[in-house]
């Protein structure tokens, strides 16, 4: 199952994806393109893939990706690649943008979104100017970017609200052990249990 998680920058997501990845080690994570720059705590193909515009462009042009959109004035994109090589045993975590949420939900039949929120816009400016990443430039067009992303989420599946990190993470994996659960999913598993059932006179 391919999982979409999108919210506003500052919402927290990519931390309780972090700390799923963790929890959940038998889940992968795609790694997004993109043409900004590398803060100190980030790793080249594992938080993201750092190119230029240039070579975004010509990916772009090529039809190497699943989505991609334009965030922060900053490119963002997810490989048809990146999709085929990962998804296909296990679950995939995507940590994307809503605009790109959006073009995956077009694209893919089988994908579950899901969007987080923190708990109030105040302290979403809180948790963007503590994290002391973005210039107050970057921080108001972040703010004014949320509120439209807000407007654009009732295409998600389920919401998280991120106000306190440990219920937001329990909340994150339930959806993700609910899911499995599915009839559909566990179709496999089903049929060897149906078959050992037959066996009895």
């Amino acid at each position: 199952m391919i999982y979409v998680v999108s919210g506003p920058s500052g919402c927290g997501k990519s931390t309780l994806i972090k700390n799923l990845l963790k929890e959940m080690p038998e889940l992968k994570f795609s790694v997004s393109y993109t043409t900004r720059q590398k803060r100190p705590n980030e790793v080249e193909g594992r938080d993201y893939y750092f190119i230029s515009r240039e070579k975004f462009e010509e990916m772009k042009q090529a039809g190497v990706f699943l989505e991609w959109a334009l965030v922060h004035d900053e490119y963002y994109g997810t490989a048809w690649e990146e999709i085929k090589n990962k998804g296909q045993s296990g679950d995939l975590l995507l940590d994307i943008d809503v605009q790109g949420a959006r073009q995956v939900k077009k694209k893919l039949e089988r994908a579950t979104f899901i969007f987080v929120v923190p708990p109030s816009y105040s302290e979403l400016e809180r948790r963007l100017r503590q994290r002391k990443t973005d210039s107050p430039k970057a921080i108001a067009i972040r703010l004014k970017n949320a509120r439209r992303e807000i407007l654009e989420s009732d295409f998600f599946d389920y919401l998280v609200i991120n106000g306190e990190l440990k219920k937001a993470q329990e909340e994150l994996k339930s959806i993700i052990l609910a899911n499995r659960c599915l009839f559909r999913e566990r179709q496999k598993e089903f049929k060897e249990i149906v078959r050992s059932f037959k066996l009895w006179p």
